[in-house]
């Protein structure tokens, strides 16, 4: 206990103590005493709860099994999963009104980052990706050529097709009464009509639509940046003749600046590797600095050491001479952990770990009261909360927030919160999630990875499951992704909050994503995750195409997705499975497992790149170890494959990880002892993974990571 100094009657580690006394609490109105005692409180009211809401858990999942057990032939599913209460009656309808929130959550769809917080320069990257070059996003990556190998200078081929890329965007976005923005040789701000192009076949002309001209910084001449604007997102088109790129371009453009991530989730959670307390102060010290302003990074960039720091704010001109004032970082999000892991950063009276979701609750909005309108200008705490199953446990958090916002001083429904439906129950159940915090809710979304994780364990014994791969043209995947938009629009969300779905997983294959991802507005989304700044600008481009708002008010009038599509199991039909699917599952499995949780163990690197089975670099975050460890852990369970075959693949991976990550100086192998802290916890993540709670992976991982750290 020489670690830990007591406060408030609990027993406070003295890197937590310290970081809250002399970091956080400066500048603020609160006493140490009084946050201490109010933790104290929080945990003595709510850990009992918390415990409880654990134990239904596991009551419910009980009960599944037998009952699986009992009737293989699945006849009266739903009826069952009412009488247990799993399955809830929905209450009348009702709209949320969560009250006054920033535009990025309630008018403007966009982009969506998520990175993890503990990593200072991916946080200000995210945070910094409110803007975007288009022609850097365009010229780096593989939308228009493949990516340029081991290039040296300027590509002017690739430029110009850059260009070309950029004014068709502006040509169909912001269109000219006559001709094109390629043919413009200038362009002009005038008091009377706003903004001229001229034309290189002498013809004066300017935008179709007026309207879309707002701003202006410059007097002019070779130098001028212009401001527009559509479905709510802002592009600035740049104009310098002594720029490389604008001297060889015909109108002087150098460049398009998007406005890209309109929101960035911190994340505290699935992205991070937090075992103890130093971990968790290094998470809260980042997500402080991003509130303070004060966050800085330094990195090596061509030979010299530089120092990011958060963007400023951008104003312009308009033509009848006021100001315009835009944000020139995200919406900062933050995401806590769930209720299951307890953390050894507070003991409580009787010495046991308390619940991290109640410090998280309390310290993430504690470094947010230092937010003074530079992050949130409406004064909102915005809190996105994961892996809650079903009302009870929405309702929970919800109490939890109230008593928050009473020992912080803030009004009520301050601190908002986003619901991560990504667990069965929540899904199920999930219009009475919703109204369990209406008054405060910002956010919903779905996540293939998470969701299917809990899918495979909640019925692990109905049977074997299909394929991984398959899963994603299952009827209950199409369902969920459905249900998901269909209560939301329900529940009153579009133009009040955020609908959101999953994450474009490789940062690479940005043609892919061009080709693909504007699906997901076209299915209702008003906000999509992905895992970079480039990715960010160039999925902007799908929100400008596809007017997201008209695109829910369209489906609101549909049919509801099928409750019963919904508990249509995945369950595998097609047996025996052939000898070399049984391999190509359990390697493709095994591979996944071992690329991501090797870094995590070794090095605490809780999201990174990570190579898949055929080279594919996956931004890869602790998701990826649930869905695969539950769905080998089920076909281990139903004698698809055996103990013996599973080991033999994880032996053969961990030789395809180890030359994947042969690069890396920090890198410990696996093969040829595979008895390392790494690939023993893979090991058990499968063999043991049945057994996990919900199928989560935390409560193994945090085992060897903490062994590894006491090394």
């Amino acid at each position: 206990m020489s670690d830990y100094v007591s406060r408030g009657g609990l027993q406070v580690n003295g890197q937590l103590a310290d970081f809250v006394e002399t970091e956080i609490l400066p500048g603020l109105d609160l006493t140490a005493d009084h946050i201490w005692q109010g933790l104290s409180e929080l945990i003595r009211d709510f850990a009992p709860r918390n415990r409880a809401l654990l134990a239904r858990r596991d009551d419910l999942q009980k009960a599944l099994d037998q009952w699986h057990r009992d009737h293989k032939d699945g006849q009266g599913y739903e009826a069952f999963l009412r009488e247990i209460g799993y399955l809830l009656p929905e209450g009348p309808d009702f709209s949320i009104s969560p009250g006054e929130m920033d535009p990025e959550i309630t008018q403007v769809a966009g982009p969506q980052l998520v990175v993890p917080v503990d990593n200072a320069r991916f946080a200000l990257n995210a945070a910094n990706a409110r803007w975007g070059s288009l022609f850097d996003a365009l010229y780096g990556s593989d939308v228009i050529l493949p990516p340029q190998q081991n290039s040296t200078g300027y590509d002017g081929a690739r430029g110009a097709k850059v260009i070309d890329y950029a004014n068709d965007f502006m040509d169909r976005i912001f269109p000219l009464m006559t001709g094109s923005h390629g043919e413009a040789i200038a362009y002009h701000v005038t008091d009377q009509s706003g903004l001229r192009v001229s034309l290189k076949d002498g013809t004066d002309t300017g935008l179709r639509y007026a309207g879309q001209f707002i701003g202006f910084q410059g007097a002019g001449g070779d130098s001028l940046r212009l401001l527009f604007v559509h479905h709510g997102l802002h592009v600035e088109l740049r104009i310098d003749r002594r720029h490389p790129v604008g001297a060889g371009n015909l109108s002087g453009v150098c460049d398009i600046m998007v406005e890209s991530a309109l929101t960035a989730i911190m994340d505290c959670e699935d992205s991070v590797a937090a075992v103890d307390a130093a971990d968790k102060v290094a998470v809260y010290r980042n997500w402080l600095g991003l509130m303070t302003g004060t966050l800085v990074a330094a990195l090596e960039k061509n030979g010299k050491t530089i120092e990011r720091r958060l963007a400023l704010d951008r104003t312009y001109q308009t033509v009848d001479g006021g100001e315009i004032t835009l944000p020139g970082r995200s919406l900062m999000l933050v995401r806590n952990v769930g209720h299951l892991m307890t953390t050894d950063a507070v003991l409580d009276a009787a010495g046991s770990e308390i619940p991290e979701g109640i410090l998280d609750a309390l310290m993430t909005s504690l470094c947010a009261l230092h937010d003074r309108g530079q992050n949130s200008r409406a004064g909102s705490i915005y809190i996105v909360k994961p892996k809650m199953h079903g009302p009870e446990e929405v309702a929970f958090a919800n109490d939890l927030f109230d008593r928050v916002e009473d020992i912080l001083g803030l009004s009520r429904y301050s601190i908002k919160i986003g619901i991560m439906d990504e667990e069965r129950r929540t899904t199920l159940n999930l219009k009475e999630c919703i109204r369990a915090v209406k008054d405060r809710i910002f956010f919903i979304n779905t996540g293939f990875l998470d969701r299917t994780g809990d899918e495979i364990h909640s019925d692990m014994e109905a049977g074997p499951m299909v394929r991984k791969n398959a899963m994603k043209d299952t009827v209950w995947i199409e369902a969920y992704e459905r249900w998901n938009v269909d209560i939301g629009l329900g529940a009153g969300l579009r133009g009040r909050a955020q609908i959101g779905k999953g994450m474009w997983a490789m940062p690479d294959e940005m043609a892919r994503m061009m080709a693909t991802k504007a699906a997901q507005l076209s299915a209702g989304a008003s906000c999509a995750w992905v895992p970079s700044p480039t990715a960010a600008t160039l999925h902007a481009l799908h929100y400008h195409d596809i007017d997201v708002m008209a695109q829910q008010a369209a489906l609101e009038s549909r049919p509801p997705a099928s409750l019963a599509d919904l508990i249509t199991l995945p369950i595998l039909t097609d047996l025996p499975v052939p000898d070399a699917d049984i391999t190509s599952e359990l390697d493709n499995n095994c591979q996944s497992i071992l690329g991501y949780v090797v870094r995590w163990i070794d090095q605490g690197v809780g999201c990174s790149k990570v190579p898949d089975i055929n080279g594919t670099a996956l931004m890869e975050d602790r998701a990826t170890l649930r869905i695969s460890s539950q769905h080998m852990a089920n076909w281990l369970h139903h004698g698809i494959c055996t103990a013996e075959q599973v080991m033999a693949s994880l032996k053969r991976m961990a030789e395809v990880v180890d030359g994947q990550n042969s690069g890396d100086n920090n890198y410990i192998n696996m093969a040829p002892g595979y008895d390392g802290p790494a690939f023993l916890a893979a090991c058990d993540l499968i063999f043991k993974g049945r057994v996990q709670p919900s199928g989560y992976t935390e409560p193994l991982l945090h085992v060897q990571r903490r062994e590894v750290k006491a090394r």
